[in-house]
């Protein structure tokens, strides 16, 4: 916790050190909002690149951005009607310089079989110096009931979803208690380039999900360069992460191999996103992950790593029996129609060339897809926005065989929250009518569980893949097989759009079924909430 602190504390610091020269401003990532400029970034007359998220609001983003934070705006009598309705908590906006400052509550009442609460006191503060230096911060302070479904999570996995914080029990376990912190700064010199001191989450896609690097687990540390040439975009990333369980899951030979005494990992990731015409969109993608320490507890960051060209691992060439974890990806768009656009991604993890295409269901054959599509403005009605999407993982796809290099962050999944060993269709619509937001969420998926602890299935990415069960044979849902329901339904009524001031009334319904048990949840919650944030219960 000392070490996420301070990395905090030093992004704080650090804007102290730029003196006035912004407007790249940055905009945390959150599905929802993000989906209301789907008209600009997915029409064929757009080359705008989509998938490495979040955004810097560039020229191209400005004006819908300025429309979406200025929506209904009315100067109001009072400086607290305007806190409520226009503006933030506190602003200043001077030729070279702008800062911001908010209050963000989340405050939410519900019930499923209990009563269900939500208590969260947040803060966020961010601004700009000149045109090239943005900042931006937060806080959130939070004690919670949640559904059972989400509470036996979190006891299971020691972490809050997607939030890293460090949670208590109380009251025989049902009340939870935990903080959360993002920071980011951010410098561009020139147009071509950007480059992000960060301890917040990142996501590569066009999609709900993502499998190659979504943000569905907790924040860490990363410095991120994103460089952009004509059709061309490059993002080269070196992350720091924790893996507390990693060495629950250790056996004596993994041990003996990178040592036991740091839970930390470093990761680095490329991806190239090449804009082939206005219509036709490629990328490709590679992430490595190596333990801090090896077996002598001295390997630290791998100085090799540092050369930022996709493709070029000049440790795993030289070295066949290097203990890191290599992903390679790829990812493509097409836009079909005018308000309608294809996408996918593809995942390797690991395969043998012979075994590839045969049916055999080899262990080492591990690989991940998406195929979905998206929309705007459906059925001709303006601001009706949709996505359906199919994602599968085979088994042992994220798995490595040490756990501290397994594709996975603070004891959650790096890609998709199941894991490995499902497949999963998602549909989303959602539809905006001045300040009110209707979103409708569906979710059907299949997936393989361990029906014990001693056995791996390939669906948690904790376990070494050297323990497997079958070396041929291996199917999707294989072990327990699981079948997941969920449905969501929500509407909001918008006060403040500078930091997403709302009213929000939602229904959930979800069943979790297989041999052992039938779970059903069905919930109500309303609340006052804020800020903009994926945090991801449908699972």
């Amino acid at each position: 916790m000392n070490k996420r602190l301070l990395a905090i504390l030093v992004l704080m610091s650090s804007l102290l050190v730029f003196r006035v020269n912004a407007q790249s401003l940055y905009q945390p990532y959150s599905y929802d909002f993000y989906q209301k400029f789907s008209d600009i970034l997915y029409n064929q007359g757009s080359r705008e690149h989509t998938a490495i998220k979040p955004f810097i609001i560039d020229s191209a983003l400005q004006s819908r951005y300025d429309s979406l934070m200025n929506l209904g705006v009315k100067e109001r009598k009072t400086w607290l009607g305007n806190v409520v309705w226009n503006q933030h908590l506190l602003q200043t906006e001077e030729q070279d310089f702008t800062l911001y400052a908010d209050f963000l509550p989340d405050f939410q009442i519900g019930k499923s079989g209990r009563t269900l609460w939500l208590n969260t006191r947040g803060f966020q503060a961010g601004g700009t110096i000149g045109k090239k230096f943005s900042f931006y911060t937060n806080f959130f302070e939070n004690q919670s009931v949640f559904p059972e479904y989400v509470q036996d999570y979190i006891l299971e996995n020691k972490v809050i979803p997607g939030q890293q914080g460090k949670q208590y029990d109380y009251e025989g376990g049902n009340q939870m208690d935990w903080s959360y912190a993002s920071a980011v700064v951010s410098f561009t010199p020139s147009k071509y380039i950007n480059i992000a001191l960060a301890y917040d989450k990142n996501f590569i896609g066009d999609g709900y999900r993502s499998l190659l690097l979504s943000d569905f687990s907790s924040n860490y540390t990363a410095l991120k360069l994103t460089g952009t040439i004509g059709n061309v975009r490059y993002m080269s990333m070196w992350a720091y992460m924790l893996d507390p369980f990693a060495s629950n899951n250790l056996t004596a030979e993994d041990s003996a191999r990178i040592g036991t005494g740091d839970r930390w990992k470093w990761g680095a990731f490329q991806y190239l996103d090449w804009n082939v015409n206005n219509r036709l969109s490629v990328g490709l993608f590679q992430s490595v992950l190596w333990a801090s320490k090896n077996a002598a507890g001295t390997r630290g960051f791998d100085p090799s790593y540092l050369n930022p060209i996709i493709f070029l691992r000049p440790i795993e060439s030289a070295n066949t029996s290097s203990p890191d974890k290599v992903h390679l990806g790829a990812t493509a768009k097409y836009k079909l129609f005018s308000n309608l656009s294809l996408y996918g991604q593809f995942l390797l993890g690991e395969f043998t060339a012979s075994e590839l295409f045969s049916s055999s269901g080899y262990l080492h054959n591990k690989y991940a897809v998406q195929l979905g599509f998206r929309g705007f403005d459906a059925f001709h009605l303006k601001n009706l926005n949709y996505l359906v999407e199919y994602n599968a993982a085979r088994p042992y796809t994220y798995q490595h065989f040490t756990p501290i290099t397994a594709y996975t962050n603070y004891n959650q999944p790096l890609a998709h929250p199941y894991g490995a060993n499902f497949r999963e269709f998602v549909t989303l619509w959602n539809y905006r009518y001045q300040r009110f937001d209707f979103a409708l969420k569906g979710i059907f998926a299949v997936r393989g569980l361990d029906p014990s602890n001693d056995v791996n299935y390939g669906g948690n990415p904790f376990k070494s893949y050297e323990n497997y069960v079958h070396g041929y044979g291996n199917y999707i849902g294989q072990g327990l097989r699981t079948n997941l329901g969920y449905a969501e339904a929500k509407v909001s009524y918008l006060f403040n759009p500078k930091y997403n001031l709302r009213l929000e009334l939602g229904g959930t319904f979800r069943q979790e079924k297989n041999d052992e048990w039938n779970d059903k949840t069905l919930m109500i919650n309303f609340g006052l909430r804020s800020s903009f944030r994926n945090l991801y219960y449908d699972f």
